[in-house]
């Protein structure tokens, strides 16, 4: 089903339905071969990069799209929709220019952006290490200052395009306490930088997440981003956007998952009548699709108090919980009503409920995200 868009001009619905036919062309025919091989699709992100999909919320005059946020993440849901890998990668790729485009300096800006949002240069987040989830203020990784730059020295973990990426936005500490984080941009490839092998995941396995190594790495100095001490502030403001992406993947995951439960409920038969017109599980699909659309509208919500300049960090932690919270129940729901065959690897709802779950993980657990709900509730 394609889904009918409320969009704020023809701009944006032109943009939309390129999105989908580069999404049908370049993910659709080859997410299944990929994940199911766990393979890299080289060449894929430097496609979305060219199509002008990599910088869409970001100026024009760095190379972006310049397109407001409600209508940047209709465009992760509809290439979740094809390719949920894709799309997280997507989203972090924009997660990682964020520190450039918000802290860096004007020299910065100009060298690396351009670059970054064409897709040029894809990029990763690495701020969890292995004792440093959710409590991001925990991290070890040490930056310390030499004549001319910094040494990096220490671990990361979970890290999206991980050995991959031509950049990191890498959290490492500089002083001690919560005031002792900095941020750097860090590059890809360098002496001492290595990467652990691959995790073994439930799903997206298209795109490898993998640890770091950094074993006394020499940066340039000009790759601070913001000032000494700034990094837990250059997080958070960038969790913020980053929550709403994931709420993307995960109401673009949600659909695809309801898509394929209602076409298979619509070709199989019971006792003579479709079993979608049976009353029981065509009550399930309307909550299954009721779900669907209540995450629409709740990342939807969010993006637009921040297109408005609108504090929106509450409602973003609302819509990433009950967007991933609906995939996986959805995505679960879907290989019921496929009965058997839901079980089984020949449909891809087995895949799309293995993906879910790590949409209630990453970007912040549901329960942090509660906690934060709980937070603002209190004030």
């Amino acid at each position: 089903m394609t889904v009918d868009r409320l969009l704020p001009d023809q701009d944006a619905r032109d943009l939309i339905e390129l999105t989908r036919e580069i999404a049908d062309k370049e993910l659709a025919r080859r997410v299944d071969e990929h994940e199911r091989a766990e393979t890299y699709p080289e060449g894929l992100f430097a496609t979305l990069g060219a199509a002008g999909l990599l910088g869409l919320p970001y100026p024009e005059e760095y190379g972006g799209g310049g397109q407001p946020y409600e209508v940047y993440l209709q465009v992760i849901e509809e290439l979740a929709a094809r390719w949920a890998a894709v799309a997280v990668a997507t989203s972090v790729h924009t997660l990682a220019c964020h520190p450039v485009h918000a802290f860096g300096t004007d020299a910065q800006r100009e060298r690396w952006l351009p670059d970054m949002l064409a897709g040029r240069l894809v990029g990763g987040y690495s701020l969890s290490e292995p004792q440093a989830g959710s409590d991001a203020a925990a991290l070890t990784c040490r930056a310390d200052r030499t004549g001319d730059g910094y040494r990096i020295t220490g671990n990361k973990a979970w890290i999206t395009h991980g050995g991959k990426a031509d950049f990191y936005a890498l959290f490492a500490r500089t002083g001690e306490g919560n005031r002792g984080i900095s941020c750097f941009l860090a590059p890809g490839h360098a002496d001492g930088l290595t990467f652990g092998r691959p995790e073994e995941k439930m799903g997206l396995h298209a795109v490898p997440t993998t640890s770091a190594h950094w074993d006394g790495v020499v940066i340039d100095a000009d790759r601070l981003l913001g000032q000494e001490g700034q990094g837990l502030q250059i997080a958070f403001s960038a969790l913020d956007s980053g929550r709403l992406g994931i709420a993307a993947c995960a109401t673009g995951l949600a659909q695809a998952a309801l898509d394929e439960a209602v076409a298979y409920a619509k070709e199989r038969t019971t006792f003579g009548r479709r079993i979608i017109d049976h009353q029981g599980l065509g009550f399930l699909l309307a909550d299954m699709a009721a779900g669907v659309d209540t995450a629409r509208a709740a990342y939807l919500d969010a993006a637009r108090r921040r297109d408005a300049g609108m504090p929106y960090g509450r409602q973003a932690s609302v819509a990433k919980l009950v967007a991933t919270d609906t995939a996986m129940k959805v995505t679960t729901d879907a290989v019921q009503v496929l009965g058997g065959y839901g079980y089984t690897r020949e449909f891809r709802v087995e895949r799309y409920m293995r993906e879910a779950k790590i949409m209630q993980i990453f970007e912040g657990t549901n329960q942090i995200q509660r906690m934060v709900i709980s937070r603002h509730l209190a004030k």
